[in-house]
């Protein structure tokens, strides 16, 4: 009888002492998360982001993006992501929404111009792609495929000198880019820059 009615006891006790335990644990991660920086935890973030944007987990990327805008509300990097996303997800609107508030942060980031261009410009807005694509060249002159894109846009606006005149140099600086109007051929619209995480690692157009 004292055997078995000992039995719930030490039971307790060991509950008690798992639940400590747990305790314990729970104070330690707190403590860990508590010692990171705002800056740390919106760079953790971010590459976890990155990293699940890789793997294909994409709404659990774009959780990571806006977990980082939690602790840093500027960072062009996740609003750029989030664009992608948008844009992959065939969600223009969102997408453009996210590269101008990239650019509002970073006017000149190259990624963010380049893919609000080919937003644009599917959506009719000619004018104001053909400025952005101005806008990436001088930023990178020698970029061919941004010179083919504003080439094709001149022409489509009756600017046939200044878009023969592009398409020359977006040959001459990418042979692969071939100029539909003079071949026949049809030279396959360069694709929009993929995930960016830091200013060397922004994937190039």
């Amino acid at each position: 009888m004292l055997a078995t009615a000992a039995g719930p006891v030490a039971s307790t006790r060991h509950c008690r002492s798992f639940m400590l335990l747990a305790l314990l644990v729970a104070a330690l991660a707190l403590t860990g998360c508590a010692g990171k920086s705002e800056g740390e935890l919106a760079s953790d973030a971010l590459a976890a982001g990155l990293a699940a944007h890789t793997a294909g987990k994409i709404d659990e990327a774009a959780g990571d993006f806006r977990e980082c805008l939690k602790h840093d509300s500027r960072n062009k990097f996740c609003y750029f992501n989030l664009g992608v996303i948008a844009q992959g997800q065939n969600n223009p609107a969102e997408a453009e929404n996210d590269y101008r508030i990239a650019l509002g942060i970073d006017p000149n980031f190259p990624s963010a111009i380049w893919n609000l261009a080919l937003v644009r410009a599917g959506a009719g807005a000619t004018a104001e792609a053909i400025d952005l694509w101005r806008h990436y060249l001088r930023l990178d002159a020698g970029a061919a495929g941004a010179h083919w894109n504003l080439a094709l846009l001149l022409r489509a606006t009756g600017k046939q000198g200044e878009g023969d005149a592009e398409m020359t140099l977006a040959h001459q600086l990418d042979p692969s880019l071939a100029d539909p109007a003079g071949t026949g051929a049809s030279a396959p619209s360069p694709s929009g820059s993929g995930a960016a995480g830091s200013p060397g690692a922004s994937a190039s157009p």
